[in-house]
């Protein structure tokens, strides 16, 4: 996997739908263990714990993936809701599904299409707020270079498609980079041709992050 999409840290997208007077409210958040994921669930259970159910459905970025119907037929809400998450390609988030009773049974296909819709509504709202980014695999390569050189190696940077993620001065000049993980290999060619290894790179492990 070589990029996914998840949503901000830190925000929650909240989507709705009403279907014969039962409301149907999808929390969607970033979460990035199961620990987290249950301590969203634990949230929403307390912010509505008069409602009838709360439905969770979370996917990490390893592939981790769970679901429960709370209560609801089986596999008429959480299954739904995973595979709304699955389906817009998103990984690291948990969505809380909070139902209150309107007083008319809806069927499982009624279910099933309310918690698919409340779902897709919290989507919805997390991309239109700019809530939704892109994590890619990126690869982390760290540089000392002299003051005179730097501009050199800066114009590098751009021209390799790097980006320089901080800068530290002190008697020369820190630099951290980061390049999608597998094209880091033209920069550490190039800088090895034109300064004759006298810069010595230092090259990290992949991780996923926003580029």
């Amino acid at each position: 996997m070589e990029s996914y999409l998840t949503l901000r840290e830190g925000v929650e997208a909240v989507g709705e739908f009403e279907d014969r007077r039962s409301r149907f409210i999808a929390q969607l958040v970033h979460v990035s263990s199961e620990e987290e994921a249950a301590a969203h669930q634990a949230a929403v259970r307390a912010r509505h714990f008069d409602a009838r159910h709360n439905v969770p459905a979370w996917i990490l970025a390893n592939g981790t993936e769970r679901a429960s119907d709370d209560g609801e037929p089986q596999r008429t809400s959480g299954l739904p809701t995973l595979e709304v998450l699955r389906g817009a390609g998103l990984r690291d988030v948990c969505c809380v599904t909070t139902r209150y009773f309107g007083g008319t049974l809806l069927g499982p296909g009624g279910l099933v299409r309310a918690y698919t819709a409340a779902a897709q509504a919290a989507i919805a709202a997390a991309e239109r707020d700019g809530q939704v980014v892109e994590m890619t695999s990126v690869l982390p390569v760290l540089l000392t270079v002299p003051y005179a050189r730097y501009d050199q190696v800066r114009d590098l940077v751009e021209r390799t498609g790097g980006k320089i993620a901080d800068t530290a001065y002190t008697d020369a000049v820190a630099l951290s980079l980061v390049y999608k993980a597998g094209e880091e290999r033209p920069f550490l060619d190039l800088l090895t041709e034109r300064f004759a290894n006298t810069l010595e790179p230092s090259v990290g492990e992949p991780r996923f992050a926003e580029f």
